[in-house]
């Protein structure tokens, strides 16, 4: 059977451990829902990027249209390294 000690030592590890797995790691993207009821998107650099569902779903309706206008506009587009 363990000891107190033990036991606190493993509930103050297992906390450690909760709490690391609440925040996401740099650079990984996440969803959350906005106060006002939007969606914002986390980690794509400081800021988030936040829209309402009206506008996230005429933005990824042009999923094809922005992927080509990337392809045609790659020589002039910058990549953040």
């Amino acid at each position: 059977m363990p000891t107190e000690e033990e036991l606190q030592a493993e509930l103050d590890r297992l906390r450690a451990e909760n709490e690391m797995l609440k925040k996401p790691a740099r650079g990984q993207l996440y969803l959350k829902v906005s106060e006002k009821g939007g969606l914002s998107v986390y980690g794509l650099g400081r800021f988030p990027v936040t829209l309402y569902r009206e506008q996230w779903e005429r933005l990824l309706g042009m999923t094809d249209a922005i992927r080509q206008f990337i392809v045609d506009n790659d020589a002039q587009l910058k990549k953040k390294e």
